[in-house]
C-alpha cells in the first residue's frame, strides 16, 4: 500500500515543482523583458546623443595652427569624444556630394568656412552644458560661432525622461506582482508537505534544518526558472533581429550581461525568501488549522 502510495504521490511532487518551475520563469520573464527595454532605452538615448553635432566654424582668417590649438584643447576636455577637423575644401566636397552643385563656381570662391567637428559624450549632451563649453570656446580667437542643434537635444533629452519614467513605473509594478506570484507559487508548492513539516517538528528537529531543504529546492527552481526566461528573452531578441531587421548593436554585451544576472538573481533571491517564510508558516502553525487551510 505504501509503495502504491509514493508512486501515486512522486509524480505529483514532480508536477507541481515543474509547474511552480514554468510559472515563476514566465514572471522573471516579464521582468527581465522590462529591465531590457530600460536598458536599451538607455544606450539608444546615449547613442543619439552622442552623435549630435557641436560645430565650431572657424574664421575665413583662421590657419592650420589656430584649428590645431583649439582641436588640442577639445581632445583633452572630458566632454569631448570625438574632435575632427574639416577644411574648406573638406566642407566644399561633402557640400558638392550631398546637393551635386558647386558654389564656386558661380560665385568665383569657396563660400564655405573651416570647421571643428566635435561629437559630445552623452552626459554633456544638454543644453546647460553646452553653453558653459561655448563660453569657454570664447576665449580662442577665430572663432566665428558655435552650432548645436538645441531643439533636438531637448526633443531627445525629454523623451528619453518620459520613456525611463514609464518604464522605470512598469519595472516596480512588476516586481511587486512578481513578488506576490512568486510568493504564492512557492507557497502552493509547500501546501502538500505542511503535514511533513509539522511532524519533523514535533519529533525536535530545528526550525533551520527543516526549512534548509525547502529553501536550496525553491532556489534550484528559481535558477531553473531564471535560465528558461533567459531563453525567452534571447528568442525574443533573435526574432526582433531578424524580423525587424534591427541592427545587431542594438542590445550590447554589457547590457544582456546585467539583464541575465538581475533576472538569475531575482529568481535565487525571492524564491529562497518566500520559501523560508512559507515553511515558517506551517512551523507556527497549529497541526489543527492545517485542515482548515
Amino acid at each position: 500500500m505504501s509503495k502504491d502510495k509514493s508512486k501515486v504521490s512522486k509524480p505529483i511532487f514532480l508536477k507541481i515543482h515543474l509547474t511552480s518551475t514554468i510559472s515563476m520563469s514566465m514572471v522573471l520573464f516579464l521582468v527581465g523583458l522590462v529591465f531590457l527595454l530600460l536598458f536599451v532605452a538607455h544606450d539608444m538615448s546615449t547613442y543619439v546623443r552622442e552623435n549630435i553635432n557641436l560645430s565650431i566654424i572657424l574664421d575665413d582668417g583662421s590657419g592650420r595652427q589656430d584649428a590645431q590649438r583649439i582641436e588640442d584643447y577639445l581632445k583633452s576636455s572630458a566632454y569631448a569624444k570625438t574632435v575632427e577637423y574639416i577644411s574648406k575644401d573638406d566642407a566644399l566636397k561633402d557640400h558638392i556630394s550631398n546637393l551635386g552643385e558647386n558654389p564656386k563656381e558661380f560665385l568665383g570662391y569657396n563660400p564655405l568656412k573651416a570647421s571643428i567637428e566635435v561629437k559630445l559624450h552623452a552626459l554633456y549632451a544638454n543644453n546647460d552644458s553646452v553653453g558653459k563649453i561655448q563660453s569657454k570656446l570664447k576665449s580662442f580667437e577665430h572663432i566665428n560661432r558655435v552650432v548645436y542643434q538645441k531643439d533636438m537635444v531637448s526633443l531627445v533629452n525629454d523623451n528619453v525622461r518620459k520613456v525611463s519614467l514609464i518604464l522605470i513605473g512598469l519595472t516596480v509594478i512588476l516586481l511587486f506582482v512578481s513578488i506576490a506570484l512568486i510568493n504564492i507559487t512557492i507557497r502552493l508548492s509547500l501546501y502538500s508537505n505542511r503535514f511533513l513539516i509539522n511532524t519533523m517538528k514535533l519529533v525536535g528537529a530545528t526550525s533551520w534544518f527543516i526549512r534548509r531543504p525547502y529553501i536550496r529546492s525553491s532556489m534550484l527552481n528559481g535558477l531553473a526558472a531564471s535560465f528558461i526566461s533567459i531563453l525567452l528573452l534571447g528568442g525574443v531578441v533573435y526574432f526582433v533581429h531578424y524580423e525587424f531587421g534591427m541592427p545587431g548593436s542594438i542590445i550590447q554585451p554589457f547590457t544582456a550581461c546585467i539583464v541575465g544576472s538581475i533576472v538569475i538573481l531575482l529568481g535565487v533571491t525571492l524564491t529562497a525568501i518566500s520559501s523560508y517564510f512559507s515553511v515558517g508558516r506551517y512551523l507556527h502553525m497549529n497541526i489543527n488549522d492545517m485542515y482548515f487551510i
